[in-house]
């Protein structure tokens, strides 16, 4: 019977089954939530035990950082589970390793690199939304937000937390979003926004994790976040607001100069097997094969349809300029990095 050891620090977890059989090491870096990766390793390794991963787990913002500063000297062989976004920044950089997995076809369309063959596939998508207290929201006496405007109204001046987009993929695509739906007047939003902003964190669940422990009033965090926390009992609403919202997907790629690359390929085989769907499918309600999803407690009914059309190629080209833009202006509220 196989051995499990589970070892987690604040920028490196790694999970080992340690077989008798001789294995190969791959390294695998992941913005998963960490109580995710236990799970999804156990579930790879019942089918490959002859494959170990080390994790190297962190936010969408840190991690996608890291794979940048170390593209001359890469220390990961695999990124499974990184912001399409991000990942499209690291195609750019000619980082990837182009690779069509078994079973690609099964995948909508929307969840695969448009290169032939593609450099990412995606897995599930995540979207925004607002983690609404109701009980401190009376003890204020604030309205339930509707729109992403209400949310800048004076009432809600220290009321909300939202995460920063340097760090968070959450936050990005917040930011990002919003210059999709307004353009420069997104700026003038963000602004007025800002002003209501109690602190930007560094975690894109922490603001709903926040709103759910009666922390704060409103957390602008994830859809998944949300119901999961309503279903554990927070007397939370989960609001998707009416002018739409920003979404990503969670992808998985190769990195370019592999030694591993044969092992690197059977783990993208599995990250999108109907397996693996099943996996994610605990917390996502959004898979990358249509049909798979079975229903989420709590979960917003109208998330789909208010999922703005995102240009991932725009957002990973113009991430850069948006991130020094928003940093000049807000980042004096951002939480202390630990």
């Amino acid at each position: 019977m196989n051995a499990r050891t589970f070892l987690i620090s604040t920028a490196f977890l790694t999970l080992s089954v340690v077989s008798t059989a001789a294995q190969t090491e791959l390294t695998v870096y992941t913005a998963f939530e960490a109580e995710f990766l236990e799970r999804y390793a156990a579930a790879f390794n019942k089918e490959h035990p002859d494959i170990k991963i080390n994790w190297v787990r962190d936010s969408t913002g840190v991690v996608t950082a890291k794979l940048l500063a170390e593209k001359n000297n890469p220390k990961a062989d695999v990124v499974w589970s990184l912001a399409a976004s991000s990942l499209n920044l690291l195609k750019s950089e000619g980082m990837l390793e182009a690779y069509a997995p078994k079973g690609v076809e099964a995948l909508d369309v929307r969840f695969v690199d448009t290169d032939t063959p593609p450099t990412w596939v995606g897995l599930n998508a995540w979207a925004a939304a607002i983690c609404f207290n109701t009980v401190e929201a009376a003890r204020h006496g604030l309205p339930t937000p509707r729109t992403w405007a209400d949310l800048t109204r004076p009432e809600f001046a220290g009321h909300v937390v939202m995460p920063n987009p340097a760090s968070s993929g959450t936050g990005f695509l917040d930011v990002s979003a919003w210059l999709q739906m307004w353009g420069g007047d997104a700026w003038d939003f963000m602004d007025k926004l800002h002003a209501n902003i109690a602190s930007y964190t560094h975690s894109g669940s922490k603001p709903c994790k926040m709103a759910a422990s009666g922390e704060t009033v409103a957390g602008i965090s994830f859809d998944f976040r949300g119901a999961k926390a309503k279903t554990d009992g927070a007397p939370i609403e989960v609001i998707i607001p009416e002018e739409g919202i920003g979404w990503d997907m969670e992808a998985a790629a190769i990195i370019a100069g592999t030694p591993n690359l044969e092992a690197a390929k059977t783990l993208l085989d599995w990250s999108i097997t109907p397996a693996a769907m099943a996996e994610y499918n605990q917390a996502y309600a959004i898979l990358a094969i249509p049909g798979l999803s079975r229903p989420i407690p709590n979960y917003p009914a109208n998330v789909e349809a208010k999922m703005i059309r995102n240009d991932f190629e725009w957002a990973a080209t113009s991430r850069k300029s948006i991130l020094e833009e928003w940093s000049k202006r807000y980042d004096t509220k951002s939480e202390p990095r630990t």
